[in-house]
């Protein structure tokens, strides 16, 4: 029986070399004897390393215990008892055998092993795994690239890879050398040469000629007839309709919901599925021309460029502005309303000191206000349409210049002081004439007895209606605009010689504004689709503002003399930095009309504008010292009170000389005070 016992590991150890031909060599070890073969799973069960993997022990004690369970076992073992030379079975219930008895044993020769037939450990086997003997797992091999194995097995140690040292000259020589060339593939597992065999071979073949890869599966066998071909009278289940047959399905209506939130460059398909009851009522694609010439485009390998969409946070696009709060004092609410004018009022001028107030209107009267009362002191009767008045800006001369059609009125309101009053007719009449007058594009008149009663002190009068009128800072300049074409609409006039001039000789468009820098010899001259700023002491052109509206209606200065401002009948605020371009620094478009009036604030930064839709918008306008720093431009507040008449609003607006007041005339006849 000990013999028997001998052959079946012998058969067992006969079999496992075929197991380990897939494996990676490792370094040749010294083989034992042939009698030895029967003896290492007993030395391995006794406790001595063997060299053998885990799945290999399992194996082999998978066979072992399965043998111990037949009857020939079960004799054996009484017979050992019974005889009193059985081996010590220790406690996993294995025989331990020594070394000595089993060289001793006579049945344990070579020849035994093959004579006892042994099954295919394999035949049962149900697992689809190549080879588990690579216990990496799923880890991709290109991992170890750089390593000289390919994984581990399960007693840690590592499978090296097959030495590679050949170049491409010993390959081109193996592969007319070595017979099996073709069919030698590498084992992604481990690395290793496989030759294929000729079933795989053939079943290679198979596949790669669009075969089946079963050679028994028949392809064109009889199809079986389920069913009849009689006509039933009754279905074959008569299961009602299912909900979802007739009421629309919630996913679709959610897909569709998804769709029409999506943008159209992220849609996979550019039209809704629609189910039609026939053929015939499924229309035309609506695309096809574009997508045909979109074809061509790709046939004739056209370059086009797609607009990638960006994915901006919309708080992130508007600029960092400090709040209205941090910005004040600027003007709030309405104070004071001055109703007096029986028609619409086109200008205003203030008091160099902010406490009196000029307007003229279209009754044909110029009217002097009282500031903090509202209360009318005087009004002036001047015979027609009073389009511009300006107060003079030295607090030492009491003047005041009114357009009135053809001509410019001067006159001495005679409010405040009187010593101002007195000295201002002082000064007027000072004036020697010289002997022999030279030829002037107006002429100076001086005023009879009775327009001397109302204040008047001088009259210029022009060939052309006047629009405008305005000061330098001084008071001694005043620069007039005519309603003419040519060179002539803008004059210069001179009160203490009481001499004009024409400082231009040719014209450049219709001129709508003037003004004088604050504190430079420049004139700027705005056009209806240019501001021009020109240099009085070189009589030379120096600066051309665009900006780019249509067309310009007023023009304002700022105090310090580098930002311009001017408003358009398009509803545009334009405004101008003249060290940085000659193109607009920032347009506004706050307005909805056309806008009529535009102001600085002399001290505070504050610009306001007026237009027809009857609204007065007030602007922090910050300029700094530091020439790196651009100006701060923020709306603080919208303002209004008139009435719209004859579609027009606000006519004119003027901020008080001290004050953070803004004042507003209107074509509904009265001004309003802001504060």
């Amino acid at each position: 029986m000990a013999g028997s016992r001998s052959a079946g590991r012998a058969a067992v150890l006969g079999v496992r070399p075929w197991k380990r031909r897939s494996e990676p060599e490792l370094e040749p070890e010294p083989e034992p004897e042939p009698p030895l073969l029967c003896t290492s799973p007993l030395s391995h069960g006794a406790g001595s390393d063997s060299g053998l993997s885990d799945s290999e022990e399992s194996m082999f004690s998978g066979l072992e215990d399965s043998g111990s369970d037949s009857s020939e076992d079960d004799d054996e073992g009484d017979e050992k008892g019974k005889d009193g030379a059985g081996s010590d079975k220790g406690p996993g219930g294995m025989e331990k055998t020594t070394e000595e008895q089993v060289q001793a044993d006579p049945a344990c020769p070579r020849t035994e092993m093959a004579s006892v037939p042994t099954a295919d450990e394999y035949a049962e086997d149900s697992s689809d795994e190549e080879d588990i003997r690579n216990t990496v797992g799923n880890v991709p091999l290109e991992w170890y690239d750089d390593f000289p194995h390919v994984g581990y097995d399960l007693d840690g140690r590592c499978i090296y890879k097959p030495l590679r040292t050949q170049d491409e000259l010993d390959q081109f020589l193996d592969k007319m050398d070595n017979p099996d060339y073709w069919r030698t593939v590498q084992d992604p597992m481990t690395g290793r040469d496989l030759r294929l065999t000729d079933e795989q071979v053939a079943l290679v073949r198979r596949l790669q000629s669009g075969q089946f890869g079963d050679t028994g599966f028949d392809p064109y066998e009889p199809a079986v007839d389920f069913f009849s071909g009689d006509i039933m009278i009754h279905p074959v289940t008569n299961r009602p309709a299912d909900k979802r047959s007739f009421i629309p399905s919630l996913v679709e209506k959610e897909k569709r919901a998804v769709w029409e939130q999506q943008e159209p460059s992220e849609r996979k398909l550019s039209f809704l599925p629609r189910k039609f009851p026939s053929l015939r009522a499924v229309p035309a694609y609506g695309r096809f021309i574009q997508e045909r010439f979109e074809r061509c485009l790709d046939l004739y390998l056209c370059p086009r460029q797609r607009k990638m969409r960006v994915n901006v946070d919309p708080e992130d696009l508007i600029p960092k502005l400090p709040r209205p709060r941090d910005l004040q004092p600027f003007p709030t609410c309405q104070a004071l309303v001055y109703r007096g004018h029986s028609d619409l009022v086109r200008c205003l001028s203030v008091s160099p000191g902010g406490q009196w107030l000029a307007s003229g209107s279209d009754d044909g009267s110029l009217r002097l206000w009282e500031v903090a009362t509202a209360r009318c002191v005087r009004t002036v009767p001047v015979g027609g349409v009073v389009r511009s008045v300006a107060w003079n800006p030295n607090p030492t001369v009491c003047l005041v210049a009114v357009a009135v059609e053809d001509s410019v009125l001067l006159l001495n309101p005679a409010l405040g002081d009187r010593l101002v009053a007195g000295g201002t007719d002082q000064l007027l009449s000072a004036f020697v004439p010289p002997e022999e007058p030279a030829s002037q594009p107006a002429h100076w008149l001086e005023a009879s007895e009775e327009e001397r009663q109302v204040g008047l002190r001088l009259r210029i009068c022009h060939s052309k209606p006047v629009t405008q009128v305005t000061w330098h800072g001084r008071g001694d300049y005043l620069a007039v605009v005519l309603a003419t074409q040519g060179h002539t609409q803008v004059l210069i006039h001179q009160l203490s010689r009481r001499r004009s001039q024409s400082p231009f000789r040719r014209s450049h468009g219709q001129v709508q504004r003037v003004a004088f820098h604050p504190s430079r010899p420049f004139l700027l001259v705005a056009s209806q689709r240019s501001i021009r700023l020109y240099h009085l002491l070189r009589q030379e052109l120096t600066k051309k503002l665009m900006p780019n509206c249509k067309w310009v209606s007023s023009l304002s200065v700022h105090p310090a003399g580098d930002n311009v401002i001017c408003g358009s009948y398009d509803s545009k605020l334009v405004w101008f930095d003249l060290d940085l371009s000659t193109k607009p620094y920032k347009v506004l478009r706050h307005h909805k009309k056309a806008l009529r009036a535009v102001a600085f604030h002399p001290r505070y930064p504050l610009f306001a504008s007026g237009s027809d839709d009857g609204s007065v918008i007030v602007c922090h306008g910050m300029v700094y010292n530091d020439l790196l720093q651009n100006p701060l431009l923020v709306p603080v507040k919208v303002l209004k009170g008139h009435t719209l008449t004859r579609d027009l609003g606000v006519l004119d607006v003027i901020f008080h000389p001290t004050q953070p007041w803004v004042f507003s005339s209107g074509a509904d006849g009265t001004i309003r005070l802001f504060s």
